[in-house]
């Protein structure tokens, strides 16, 4: 598993703390090695990144995840360069990999069991006492659905194994993940 960083093109000095703009320049993406096949969750290639990836495709199979729409970010450049193949159906994904979805909130996450690694899109951020859920300013287009129900949406994390979280915004979490998930879904 690797989890690299890259300052995303199109990012924006926010002009207000906690605005749907108020992320980080530099965003996290997640490779895990599944044998044959190479997943990607929400890639994000620099320029200088293109040969540490070539490296770790090696001719295998390249599936592609992305956990919220406007996570999208290189998944084209990957799937033209490696013939990577974009499905969220469960069938094509590799044995322990899969996908949570988050009701309501427009996104999913991807579990991998094998690190008891979960990987969250824009939900859970890791700029907080390590990790917080994101501000309720993010589900503005939700039609009305709330922090407090976001919370009440990912308490079935809690019924993971969960020992690291790779988060998309910050810092991920590397120890006693599951004491900082439940943390943030208690504040």
């Amino acid at each position: 598993m690797w989890r690299w960083e890259a300052p995303h093109p199109d990012w924006e000095p926010p002009k207000e703390k906690d605005s749907p703009a108020d992320w980080p320049e530099v965003v996290g993406s997640v490779a895990y090695d599944a044998g044959e096949t190479l997943v990607l969750v929400d890639p994000l290639v620099p320029q200088d990144g293109w040969e540490k990836l070539d490296e770790l495709v090696r001719g295998r199979d390249v599936r592609v995840l992305t956990t919220i729409a406007w996570h999208r970010r290189s998944r084209a450049q990957v799937v033209q360069r490696y013939g990577g193949v974009v499905s969220n159906a469960r069938a094509t994904l590799p044995r322990g990999v899969e996908l949570i979805p988050i009701e309501g909130a427009r996104e999913q996450m991807v579990w991998i069991a094998e690190h008891g690694a979960l990987v969250p899109g824009d939900r859970l951020l890791g700029d907080g006492d390590p990790l917080r859920v994101c501000p309720d300013s993010w589900l503005r287009y939700l039609n009305g659905f709330t922090g407090a129900e976001l919370r009440v949406a990912l308490r079935k994390l809690l019924d993971l194994p969960v020992r690291l979280i790779l988060v998309s915004h910050g810092e991920p979490v590397l120890r006693d993940a599951r004491t900082a998930l439940e943390r943030a879904l208690a504040a």
